[in-house]
């Protein structure tokens, strides 16, 4: 974050010109607007608060610069926000543990109207003086950080203005959830909760009483409009529906009043909530009075519910039993006595400080400006005045105000008091003390972490915004006749939601047209009815609903599907051919039995190897089969149990590679049998091309080629577990999948090449003489691997989940089967239990007359 400086400060709000001597002066356009109520200090604090909130209506030209408008009526409590503000001010100048040897001093403007407000927004941005040269600007006039608005709108207009200088502005007041944007305020904070938090608060409050058909209305700002939707949106989740939603401001033509009051005068529904300002429920109330409209349940938001001027207004009786959230009660020792000590002396610049004194005491301090009124004798004092300045009985709003000052001064000390190497700023440097900047009072606030004296906690988060907790309060009319508002409960963001909304049981009205949906249910209208008129359907499967009266069921996350009664999601059943279900256990038992006849048929074969049947049919590659074949059997395994990125890449390779070794063998063999009854024509040389080291060497070549297959495939894009979701919708199938159909087809397509040139061969050798007939046994086997593996793909294709991997192990179990009886259950046969034939007479046959070896 960059520091603004001064200079830049004028030259984006002043007038920049070069003085004779070159030198760059900023002066001011237009006119100065001087502060309420000042104090000098080393570091300022600026604060806009509306002291007066009556305007005329003037509409604007432009085309001559808009003056200060003049501002009516009196706001006492706007009034001791400001008073609050001085007086935090002054306790914190006299603590001796808090910024010392520094004052604090404070300019505070009470304009009224979001113009001026603005206005006094850039004032206390760029200073008050009518010039500046690069000489005397080294002296700040800028305020190191602006408290207030009350108002959302007024603080959505200076806020976005003075936040691009980096300023600090903490609100009150302000609850526009809007002012939580960090992007559009990124300097914003505020003492009092985001209307995010109240509107929430509300709509919970409206399905705790059972309410499902209300009304709304709204302010005509973005105070009105942001609450009132951030409500609507989470009543409708509550399902709970709103019979009409309106808009007013103060300044709308009469027309707008008398149409909302008749709509609300012809509504069904009994609860009304209101989004609103005091102007604007004062009016309402007034005109709904004047029609004789009662009966009617107010839900208030913060802004009014507590408002002490509801009781001079006509017609306040229909609101009293109003409902709302307001912050909560506090107190600040000493204030009230502060209060009561005001004097005009204090503040002889302040012409609104003069103008309350002649209004609370009716006296007139200027004879001659106010002839009519009697002088004032000079000994009036507040101690004995019981008014709304001086009641500190309920301290809300006014307690926020304390704690922005303190929050400000905590900023302030942490800065001061910055240790080398522990700063916040770059490089972990601090301050300059005499020269703190107001981007630097910025960093500092949002580490701001205190506690008051009753023990509240003050700290913002990363938005600006302090802890939502509210009181839940109902308008009673007191003993003294004012309206009051009585704690029901509480209401607090911070904790869980089930204990978030803590309140005392009260009678309300009943306003439903159907019964509760219970949970695993949701709501369809009634055709011809009213919205809130509706029949209870189940969830679809997969949708669930956990809330009563529901308008929607949710789709449960892809990894979850819905339980029998639809009201919650549980975690999907994972599916994959596990070990210790029947089919998994079956095809491990047929995998074990392969290897065990394998490793039998090894010991057979290895016992008998000198027999001339042994010798005769390639011990060698025999045994270099068995051993193909028993990794065959054992690579079925693979596919067994849950699958993993390493399971997923050696079942594939493992079964490629095992095959090709395996028919590569088989392969050897067939030729070596069409080789030996060539080699035995007359003049025939072809043993000699292909002895034992060209079958080794024709194996190696062969089980190579699908090697370089699998490490190319494996490279690329290799086999990876995969959850399908898709194939059924209760359940996910773990799977793997292939990474990419090109390298599992060049795997299958070359055993295939294989398989299929071994059965030609073994086919066109099947006619040999009797002591050949190995080439028939090979042929057969030949044929039964081909058929199954062509019967493999549409099994594949068309079986679903784990019974995929099954049929792929059912083929690869078959085919070794195939290849294990049809070319060596005949010779273990004959080895057994036909030894009389395992002779080289019988081998060579009685008709050769050759001595072939074999």
């Amino acid at each position: 974050m960059n520091p603004l400086s001064k200079s830049n400060i004028c030259s984006n709000i002043h007038f920049q010109i070069l003085s004779p001597k070159g030198d760059s002066v900023c002066r001011l356009q237009g006119f100065s607007q001087p502060p309420e109520l000042f104090q000098d200090g080393h570091l300022l604090i600026g604060g806009i608060f509306s002291f007066r909130t009556g305007q005329d209506y003037v509409v604007n030209t432009f085309q001559t610069i808009p003056k200060v408008r003049k501002c009516k009526n009196f706001n006492f409590r706007e009034f001791k926000f400001a008073q609050a503000m001085i007086f935090a001010i002054n306790e914190i100048n006299r603590n001796p543990e808090m910024l010392s040897n520094v004052k604090l001093g404070y300019k505070i403007y009470g304009n009224c109207g979001t113009m001026d407000i603005l206005r006094a927004g850039l004032a206390l941005m760029s200073g008050l003086k009518e010039e500046f040269s690069d000489e005397n600007c080294t002296k700040s006039e800028t305020v190191q950080a602006i408290l207030g608005h009350s108002g959302s709108r007024p603080t959505i207009a200076f806020a976005r203005v003075v936040g691009r200088f980096q300023i600090p502005v903490i609100s009150h007041f302000a609850t526009c959830a809007c002012l939580s944007n960090r992007k559009e305020y990124p300097t914003f904070f505020r003492t009092i909760p985001s209307d995010y938090y109240q509107s929430r608060a509300l709509a919970k409050l409206v399905r705790h009483f059972g309410w499902t058909w209300v009304g709304a209305l709204a302010v005509d700002n973005e105070y009105g409009f942001n609450g009132i939707a951030a409500f609507i949106r989470t009543a409708q989740e509550y399902g709970v529906c709103v019979e009409y939603s309106e808009a007013l401001s103060s300044s709308d033509p009469p027309e707008t009043l008398q149409r909302i009051t008749q709509i609300i005068k012809l509504s069904t529904s009994k609860v009304i909530v209101a989004f609103m300002s005091h102007r604007e429920i004062k009016l309402l109330a007034a005109a709904l009075y004047k029609q004789n409209v009662t009966g009617l349940q107010w839900i208030g938001s913060d802004a009014w519910i507590t408002d002490p001027s509801l009781t001079d207004s006509e017609g306040h009786s229909i609101l009293v039993g109003s409902l709302g959230f307001t912050i909560t009660k506090a107190e600040i020792p000493r204030l009230g006595e502060y209060l009561r000590q005001l004097h005009p002396s204090q503040f002889p610049e302040s012409q609104f400080v003069r103008d309350f004194w002649e209004d609370v005491f009716d006296c007139s301090l200027n004879q001659t400006a106010n002839p009519q009124k009697q002088p004032c004798s000079g000994f009036e004092s507040l101690q004995n005045v019981e008014s709304k300045f001086t009641d500190v009985s309920e301290l809300r709003f006014t307690n926020n105000v304390y704690k922005s000052v303190y929050a400000v001064a905590h900023a302030l000390d942490n800065l001061i008091k910055c240790d080398g190497g522990k700063g916040a700023f770059p490089n972990r440097s601090c301050a300059g003390i005499r020269h703190i900047q107001p981007w630097q009072v910025l960093q500092y606030l949002h580490t701001v972490n205190f506690t008051t004296r009753e023990g509240e906690r003050v700290y913002f988060d990363e938005n600006g915004d302090s802890p939502a907790r509210y009181e839940l309060v109902n308008l009673q009319i007191a003993s003294r006749g004012t309206m009051e508002g009585k704690t029901l409960g509480i209401y607090d963001a911070s904790l869980p939601d089930s204990h978030q909304f803590v309140m005392n049981s009260i009678p309300v009205p009943v306003s439903v047209c159907s019964e509760k949906c219970l949970p695993g249910t949701h709501k369809v209208l009634q055709k011809g009815k009213p919205v809130c008129c509706y029949d209870c359907i189940p969830c679809p499967a997969g949708e669930i609903t956990n809330l009563t009266d529901s308008i929607i069921c949710l789709k449960c996350p892809p990894e979850f599907w819905s339980n029998k009664r639809r009201d919650a999601c549980i975690p999907k059943a994972i599916e994959f051919l596990a070990y210790n279900e029947i089919l998994g256990t079956l095809l491990v038992l047929f995998s074990l039995l392969g290897v065990f006849l394998t490793l039998i048929t090894t010991l057979v074969f290895y016992c008998h190897r000198e027999t001339p049947l042994v010798r005769a049919n390639n011990s060698e590659l025999s045994f270099l089969l068995l051993f193909s074949l028993t990794l065959c059997f054992m690579c079925s395994l693979t596919f067994i149990g849950r699958p993993s990125e390493w399971s997923c890449m050696l079942r594939h390779t493992a079964f490629g590679i095992t095959f090709a070794l395996c028919i590569s063998c088989v392969l050897g063999k067939t030729i070596v049998v069409l080789m030996a009854f060539k080699a035995t024509l007359p003049g025939s040389n072809m043993m000699k091309w292909f002895g034992p080291a060209q079958q080794r060497l024709s194996v190696l070549a062969f089980s190579l080629v699908q090697v370089l297959i699998c490490i190319l495939w494996l490279t690329i894009t290799p086999p990876f577990p995969l959850m399908n979701m898709l194939l059924f919708k209760d359940r996910i199938i773990l799977e793997c999948d292939f990474g990419t159909a090109i390298g599992y087809c060049a795997v299958l397509g070359y055993i295939g090449l294989l398989a299929v040139l071994c059965f030609i061969i073994a086919f066109l050798a099947r006619k040999l003489p009797d002591n050949f007939n190995e080439a028939k046994f090979i042929t057969f086997s030949m044929l039964i691997f081909c058929a199954v593996w062509t019967a493999f793909i549409p099994a594949y294709v068309s079986s679903p989940g784990k019974f995929t991997v099954a049929v792929e192990i059912f083929a690869i179990l078959a085919s070794s089967y195939g290849l294990l009886f049809c070319i060596f259950l005949p010779k273990c046969f004959i080895i057994l239990f036909r030894p009389e034939q395992n002779t080289k007479k019988h081998i060579m046959g009685k008709t050769s007359n050759s001595d072939i070896h074999y």
